[in-house]
């Protein structure tokens, strides 16, 4: 009895679903280290006893949360390092003037980041 020839695709597809049953049998190190971090997530916050509602409304809070921190800091942490630098600098050597070598040493970092930051933020909004 003659049978179909077996085609490339075909023989791809075939390699391919056993691959992935493969991998569904024996997650990998990195699949385990997720599987990990999740169940240890869940069990520090207690959120294996709440309903999935439950878990959608704290887990939504929790990224609002971060996310508004996460921009807080991306906007206002390089002023703010630019402004204790610029303190510690005057206890240091006692430069008073605006233009002094405390705000040509320290200004810049500040005055690269702020804008780009603000203007990132303004983009993506």
């Amino acid at each position: 009895m003659l049978s179909a020839p077996i085609t490339l695709p075909t023989l791809l597809a075939g390699a391919a679903i056993i691959f992935l049953f493969a991998l569904a049998l024996y997650p990998s190190s990195l699949l385990r280290w997720f599987q990990r971090k999740r169940y240890q997530y869940e069990v520090t916050f207690s959120l294996y006893m709440l309903s999935p509602t439950e878990k959608f409304i704290f887990n939504s809070i929790l990224f609002l949360f971060l996310a508004m921190v996460s921009i807080a800091v991306a906007l206002y942490l390089p002023r703010h390092v630019r402004i204790i630098a610029h303190r510690a600098y005057y206890y240091v050597s006692g430069d008073v003037l605006k233009n002094g070598t405390a705000n040509a040493v320290l200004g810049t970092t500040a005055d690269i980041l702020t804008p780009t930051a603000v203007a990132e933020v303004a983009g993506s909004a």
